[in-house]
């Protein structure tokens, strides 16, 4: 495994993260999901995401229990605050009623004292910025979280976050967006001003849902057991890339892979981690060969043809618009 910084943060993270959207407390058994995360520590993974709206609160208690015996101070773990976590009108957004609240029943679940990473989930356009941002700060100053990062911001709004963090004498060091070979949105604006202010991408979707792993074909049902047959995997999610133009795009991916001497999935992943701007790529499992495969990814330097053959292969069906980085305009 190698590790990377955290934006200018001194912190340090496993390039490749272990996340567990929608797998833990809804799509695997809880064996199933200990395994996993079993699998991801032994090949060296240390940094893990996650969300309290996860499977609505269980993923984090499911990765609580699986990283319970472990040493505390040799893990990174993350989790988010904003979508629904209950049925109130305060339960959900950034308030500060919610963050409050919030945070104390992800360290309950996540059985920890701390986490080492806060993440606003969206951004909310019902709450002031400043209520959120002293909300955070007061939550790294009392020592429940380390640090301070969002996910699918803006650039403009990251770049106001960040004025008030440092204000407020907290790091805002991250941010936290989908990035794959198919989803480049962040590329543009986000990675340019996460780079002059020291923020750091922790992607997720790297795979783009499965998608560039190849399994999908165009013209054909999707495989028995697969993400896309899946309701509780993110069907949904993985709908906007099944079209055969899509699928039979990726397919002309499979040379170039073979070429570097990796999977499809190996190459997707590495993909993500030859921009100096991602701190770590998150990958999901529903078996433990999953994270063994995919962590080989680790410390994978692409050519510069490579990556010009893999540019001149996607780009017709790459989605590259600023604009499609965006939150709710109302609470969830």
């Amino acid at each position: 495994m190698e590790f990377r910084h955290l934006g200018r943060s001194g912190l340090l993270v496993s390039e490749i993260s272990y996340g567990n959207w929608i797998t833990h407390g809804s799509q695997v058994e809880e064996d199933a999901a200990l395994s996993c995360v079993r699998a991801a520590l032994d090949v060296g993974i240390t940094t893990f995401d996650t969300a309290d709206v996860y499977a609505n609160t269980r993923a984090e208690e499911v990765l609580g229990r699986a990283l319970q015996g472990e040493r505390r101070e040799s893990l990174e773990i993350f989790t988010k605050v904003y979508w629904p976590t209950g049925p109130g009108r305060n339960d959900r957004g950034l308030s500060r009623k919610h963050i409050m609240e919030s945070i104390n029943g992800s360290l309950r679940r996540l059985q920890t004292d701390y986490v080492d990473l806060y993440q606003a989930h969206r951004f909310d356009y019902a709450t002031p910025l400043e209520e959120t941002m002293e909300a955070f700060a007061d939550i790294v100053h009392s020592g429940k979280a380390h640090y301070i990062g969002v996910s699918e911001w803006r650039a403009e709004q990251i770049r106001e976050a960040y004025e008030l963090a440092r204000q407020l004498k907290i790091q805002l060091v991250s941010n936290q967006p989908q990035y794959s070979m198919l989803w480049r949105v962040i590329e543009a604006e986000v990675v340019p001003t996460s780079e002059e202010l020291g923020l750091g991408q922790i992607v997720w979707s790297p795979m783009a849902q499965g998608v560039l792993t190849g399994k999908y074909l165009p013209g054909q049902p999707p495989p028995a057991g697969s993400r896309a047959t899946d309701e509780k995997s993110g069907a949904g999610f993985i709908q906007q890339w099944l079209t055969d133009e899509v699928l039979s795009t990726v397919q002309r991916l499979k040379p170039l892979a073979e070429q570097a001497g990796l999977t499809m999935a190996q190459l997707a992943i590495a993909w993500v981690l030859q921009n100096p701007n991602v701190s770590s790529a998150i990958i999901g499992a529903t078996r433990p060969e999953q994270v063994h495969d995919n962590v080989k990814a680790a410390g994978v330097k692409l050519d510069a043809a490579l990556l010009k053959a893999i540019d001149e292969i996607v780009d017709p069906i790459t989605e590259r618009d600023p604009a499609k980085t965006q939150s709710p305009a109302g609470r969830p």
